[in-house]
């Protein structure tokens, strides 16, 4: 997609401020951060606004100005834009709310793109843009942040609202921000675009989201490759985690996938990290300041606590951070520095026995700091410097500088509480190279991200999604014996059956098979929920009965009752509006709602990302062998799931929904079965 140059609008050396209130307030934050290019304000009745003289109207600029800030009501923003526009204007702040967010705005918004012809517009329904590297703020209120020196670097943090925005700015975490751009409602310029644009910014050092809905896909796509070759990393607070699916829906695949899967699968593909909630964006965006993506999740932690260990291991459980054990030569070493007392593990508490010693703290550090560890981190919560006395805390933190200037690696200063840890003091780490982190959880779901967003990286180039282009018509829902045959055609293994008219018949194919039958009735999605289905049938009068019973006009599938799996897996596509089609991978069965185990990719995939998803599931140690157990044949999983993508991959447009469930998962070597499949698919009519 070709994008608009925002530069101008960014980056402005010259500003008209259109309006009244709002826009007097645009010119004292400017007066107040220094800025240091040329202010025009417009007014129809001012005189005078903080010392300038104020032009009557757009016409009267002596000039285009690289950016304005338009502070008028929502009709008169539209002609102000159509002035602005053919004035040649780099771009306009829309601050009038009033628009689509209306229940009479929609036509209004549409005018005001139209009256935009091109130049590029911010909002409406905004505060608008600071940019704190050069001290512009186009911000019509207080805000909490502060203007970077000349040769600084920030992370720049783009979001839908205006409030958040405010909060955000009012952080005392020690972030160094170089910009805060609010986009409202997205008439014209998207979250996506707008981070794209802050790429070109060299000073940027990560990029932070808060997005409530995908504005563009080809826009997040195109920002999630210039951000690969940039090397700046992504991460988004993507609100909107709980949802239902939908009560209509025919397959289990549809009612567990949900529109939160979708956006995680996004995001992953992406390569973008995902937070969950303001605390965690910001710690991640410090840490990514501070040392980019982390080559890896394993992480060195020590403390001076039991307690505090606990906690960090419980966190980077959570986080899917690995806590690498130490070697029984490296816990020798360590112990060597240490009070005979302490125990030597990985989260290391290493006591207070040689507290208040810098020497003796700096060799502990720096013999546990040696471990295969992609980030080394130490708990310090400081003191209240009102109340107390931190010189011990400062010769702890003296030591572990020393220890990582030796072992080269990446120091986090973290605390228990965000309190504790002062702004000051987290401005003065990131100086001398630590990512200073407050609040256990946040700081390991930092480290969680950091690494993902390497992995992610390492990858290579980022591939695009498959279009989500989908053909008119009903969609037709195909039986399942109609619904294997399909897949059959594609390697999926299906148990041997036929569809026969009456019970005479059903008790000859069974006497064909051999051993025990499963008799189903076709046309019903969810067949054990409705009774739709007998098993481990070998008696000809329960195979005859059963065929009575279950009989309708479609006639009735006998399949070889298969009995030899190890596990029972769901594997299904849903359509996601946006994004197109999903596959769902997960625990199957009859419990799998209850169960909730899944995994969701989005296509194209291929067998790594299969592989993965399969890996991450709760249910892999049974697949990979469970206490002892035999193996399930995850090849052959891997496999089938492979063709199930290819026949989405062939029907990308017409088909809807597809459910094999469950996919039984015999012991290694020996396969694999869909059990029973479900595929609706559009007609292309009407």
């Amino acid at each position: 997609m070709k994008a608009r140059n925002l530069a101008r609008l960014l980056r402005p050396r010259t500003i008209a401020v259109i309006g009244g209130t709002p826009a007097v307030r645009v010119v004292e934050q400017c007066d107040r951060m220094g800025y240091d290019g040329t202010v025009w304000p417009v007014h129809r009745n001012r005189d005078e606004v903080q010392g300038r003289a104020v032009l009557r109207s757009v016409a009267d600029l002596p000039e285009a100005p690289d950016a304005a800030f338009v502070g008028v009501n929502r009709n008169a923003t539209v002609d102000v834009v159509a002035d602005l526009a053919a004035h040649g204007a780099g771009g306009a702040i829309c601050y009038a709310s009033g628009f689509l967010e209306a229940n009479d705005g929609a036509r209004l918004q549409r005018k005001l793109v139209e009256a935009a012809a091109g130049m590029p517009i911010i909002g409406p329904n905004c505060y608008g843009a600071i940019n704190f590297l050069d001290g512009v703020p186009l911000w019509p209120d207080q805000h909490g942040g502060r203007r970077l020196g000349p040769s600084a670097r920030g992370v720049a943090i783009v979001t839908q609202s205006s409030n958040i925005a405010i909060s955000i700015t009012m952080q005392r975490r020690g972030l160094p921000i170089a910009y805060v751009v609010t986009v409202g409602n997205q008439a014209q310029v998207g979250v996506a675009e707008l981070a794209a644009a802050l790429l070109d910014d060299d000073r940027v050092s990560a990029i932070g989201l808060h997005v409530e809905g995908f504005e563009s896909v080809p826009a997040y796509e195109d920002l999630a490759r210039r951000a690969r070759q940039r090397r700046v990393a992504v991460v988004v607070m993507k609100v909107g985690r709980s949802s239902r699916g939908s009560a209509a829906a025919l397959t289990h695949t549809a009612s567990i996938a949900g529109s939160d899967a979708g956006a995680d699968a996004f995001l992953n593909r992406l390569g973008f990290a995902r937070a969950t909630g303001i605390p965690e964006l910001l710690e991640t965006l410090k840490l990514l300041h501070v040392h980019g993506p982390l080559d890896g999740h394993r992480l060195g932690a020590m403390c001076c606590s039991g307690g505090e260990a606990s906690i960090l291991a419980d966190a980077a459980e959570d986080a899917g951070v690995v806590l690498p054990e130490l070697t029984a030569r490296h816990a020798e070493v360590v112990a060597e520095t240490v009070h005979p007392l302490v125990t030597v593990a990985n989260p290391f508490d290493y006591h207070t026995f040689s507290w208040g010693d810098s020497d003796a703290l700096a060799r502990t550090f720096a013999a546990f700091g040696r471990g295969p560890y992609d980030a080394t981190l130490l708990m310090l919560d400081f003191p209240r410097p009102d109340r107390c006395d931190c010189a011990d805390w400062d010769m702890t933190l003296q030591a572990f500088e020393c220890a990582m200037q030796e072992t080269g690696h990446k120091g986090i200063i973290a605390t228990t509480l965000a309190e504790n840890l002062p702004e000051e003091r987290a401005m003065a780490l990131i100086e001398r190279g630590f990512a200073p982190l407050g609040g256990v959880r946040e700081a390991l779901g930092a480290v969680g991200d950091a690494a993902m967003i390497a992995a992610a990286w390492s990858e290579g180039e980022y591939r695009p999604l498959l279009p989500a282009t989908c053909m008119a018509g009903d969609a037709v829902t195909l039986d399942e014996a109609a619904s294997k045959r399909l897949l059959s055609e594609y390697g999926v293994p299906v148990p041997e059956g036929s569809v026969v008219q009456d019970a005479e018949a059903a008790v000859d194919f069974a006497r064909s098979l051999g051993g025990s039958v499963v008799v189903k009735s076709l046309g019903v999605a969810h067949k054990t929920e409705e009774g739709a289905v007998r098993t481990d049938l070998s008696e000809p009068e329960g195979i005859r009965s059963a065929a009575r019973e279950l009989l309708a006009g479609n006639g009735i599938l006998v399949e070889r009752f298969e009995t030899d799996s190890i596990a029972e897996l769901i594997v299904g596509i849903s359509r996601d509006r946006q994004l197109g089609l999903m596959l769902t991978i997960g625990s199957g069965g009859v419990l799998v709602e209850l169960l909730a185990d899944t995994a969701a990719l989005l296509l194209p995939a291929d067998e790594s990302d299969v592989r993965k998803a399969l890996a991450d599931l709760r249910c892999a140690p049974l697949l990979q062998g469970h206490r002892g157990s035999e193996a399930a044949d995850v090849d052959a999983a891997v496999d089938a799931i492979l063709g199930i993508a290819r026949f989405a991959l062939d029907h990308p447009a017409s088909l809807e929904e597809l459910d094999v469930n469950p996919l039984a998962v015999g012991p290694k070597g020996r396969g694999v079965r869909a059990l029973d499949a479900l595929v609706r698919l559009r007609s292309g009519a009407g």
